[in-house]
């Protein structure tokens, strides 16, 4: 069950939407192209629609192939644009992902633009093959291995941007850098997956200070009517389904952060709501944390580096 911090959070997700400015999304994205990943539903699904419409070529990253081809039919039929293209991954199965990454890169010369937008909520503790914690494994892990991976590809492109879809629920999160996998106290799907959208944020940060080349931002899309939030929190989505967003309200900051020219000048690192950027803690929250602790936090001890095989691969995990 959703907690009350977050149920009292779902009045942040109203802002206006009278402040946004129509001309910013009308470019075309011809030329352009971009990896949504879980892009056959909710966020990432509306994400790619609205690119495809633009012209783009998307990269869709899904985990089941069934779902992932009838999207596909789907925004090809409604675009008119055939330059869609299906791939199945897992993002828990972390070795997979990094395999995935390297074979992008050999495959393809271009990426301009990756959309962190997949997202796994646990109802209880739950590891995949590797021992890792299925949501940690997901929603940290992978969104790190796949970014890190296909930063060479989208260095060499034109005005690359990488944008990640965080959720309000890490407004009431500060920073974790132990117990990552949740293998000590309660185990709270809920605020597991709060903490997680937190460590994006954190991530985010890190990375725009490393790669100044490429513009980062991280977002939270408004609590959205998603098959994910049906789901993974069904008393939440119940009670609140009348004021939720709808999937194509919830994509409009990607979007935006993805093909305006206005959001290319914000800062790199920030936090976004509602096409504005804002900031990533509440007033007074207890929330922020040292930059001893995110260095802590990017820098894990030893049991997170990637085993391929008989390589391991010097890059960490986090």
């Amino acid at each position: 069950m959703l907690t009350t911090k977050l149920y009292n959070l779902i009045w942040i997700s109203t802002s206006s939407t009278k402040h946004f400015v129509e001309k910013d999304l009308e470019v075309s994205m011809a030329g352009r192209v971009f990896m949504i990943t879980g892009a056959n539903s909710g966020i990432g699904r509306a994400t790619a629609m609205a690119i495809a419409k633009r012209g783009g070529t998307v990269h869709m990253v899904c985990r089941n192939k069934d779902k992932a081809e009838e999207a596909r039919a789907d925004i090809v039929k409604e675009s008119g644009n055939k330059e869609i293209y299906v791939h199945i991954l897992d993002l828990s199965e972390t070795r997979k992902v990094w395999e995935f990454a390297e074979a992008f890169k050999r495959k393809y010369k271009v990426l301009n633009l990756l959309i962190n937008n997949a997202g796994c909520i646990m109802s209880e503790r739950d590891v995949n093959a590797e021992g890792l914690e299925k949501s940690f494994a997901s929603n940290v892990m992978g969104v790190y291995i796949l970014t890190r991976g296909l930063i060479p590809l989208l260095e060499k492109s034109a005005e690359p941007r990488v944008i990640t879809v965080s959720s309000g629920g890490m407004l009431v999160q500060k920073l974790r850098t132990g117990n990552l996998q949740t293998e000590i106290g309660r185990y709270d799907g809920t605020m597991v997956y709060a903490q997680h959208k937190r460590q994006q944020v954190v991530m985010t940060e890190q990375w725009a200070q490393t790669h100044s080349n490429i513009h980062f931002s991280v977002m939270h899309p408004g609590w959205v009517d998603t098959p994910a939030v049906a789901n993974a929190m069904p008393d939440f989505h119940q009670s609140m389904k009348d004021s939720l967003r709808t999937p194509e309200q919830g994509a409009d900051t990607v979007v935006w952060l993805a093909i305006s020219e206005a959001a290319a000048t914000k800062p790199s690192g920030s936090f976004f709501q509602d096409r504005r950027m804002v900031s990533a803690h509440l007033p007074l929250a207890w929330t922020h944390s040292s930059q001893l602790e995110q260095q802590k936090f990017m820098n894990p001890p030893h049991q997170y580096y990637i085993y391929t095989g008989t390589s391991v691969l010097y890059h960490s995990i986090l």
